[in-house]
């Protein structure tokens, strides 16, 4: 199993279609909601250094996308070797 978190909004579109694009590939992945964790809101902007911007993907390598495309998301999935 991979170790994804990624850290999002229902109210952000970008996020559903990041969220959207592992689940139609079958990605496994954690999924926290920044509104319902205040926590993990502060852990956003730590990660983006002090951007709020989502979604943010973190990866079991350590490094995170933040607003990916889906290409950019494809693209490090399969440097991962997970697609």
């Amino acid at each position: 199993m991979s170790k994804i978190t990624m850290y999002g909004a229902d109210w952000c579109g970008d996020c559903r279609r990041s969220k959207r694009f592992m689940e139609e590939n079958q990605v496994e992945f954690h999924y926290i909601d920044v509104e319902k964790d205040l926590s993990a809101a502060d852990k956003v902007i730590e990660i983006n250094g002090g951007a709020k911007s989502i979604p943010v993907i973190v990866f079991e390598d350590g490094t995170h996308l933040t607003e990916p495309s889906d290409n950019d998301l494809k693209a490090k999935l399969e440097a991962l070797s997970i697609l």
